[in-house]
């Protein structure tokens, strides 16, 4: 497994949206927003701010893959040496990812991102949000 960096770490919020606009006039440019979940780039890295409605995930920090193919292997992996894992999940955006538990029940993703997901996002979700 070829871990690319880490990527992210998701929080809860009461309030996406003022979250959102805090996090952005903090200088991080907004990449997706919904009614339930944002993220944000400061640079490669990311926050992901989700609502207590949010029912993907919950707290965690996520790891960074280039090659989808490492999700895979990953997931085998992890699996194999009983590491309580979820189920991959290929997402709209082009990404893929699942969810796992370390030793002391933190949760971590493992996300495939690719190169050039973001190319060209920022400046349509920002244009997006006004």
């Amino acid at each position: 497994m070829q871990m690319k960096r880490l990527g992210h770490v998701a929080v809860c919020v009461e309030d996406v949206a003022k979250a959102a606009s805090f996090y952005q006039n903090l200088g991080m440019k907004i990449v997706w927003q919904d009614s339930d979940w944002a993220y944000l780039k400061a640079g490669n890295d990311g926050l992901a701010l989700m609502s207590p409605d949010y029912d993907q995930a919950g707290p965690h920090f996520g790891f960074v893959f280039s090659d989808r193919a490492e999700i895979d292997t990953a997931y085998a992996k992890l699996k194999a040496d009983g590491v309580k894992v979820g189920k991959i999940h290929d997402h709209r955006d082009g990404t893929a990812s699942f969810y796992g538990r370390d030793p002391f029940g933190n949760w971590f993703e493992y996300l495939y991102e690719p190169d050039d997901l973001f190319e060209g996002k920022e400046a349509a979700a920002a244009t997006a949000q006004v």
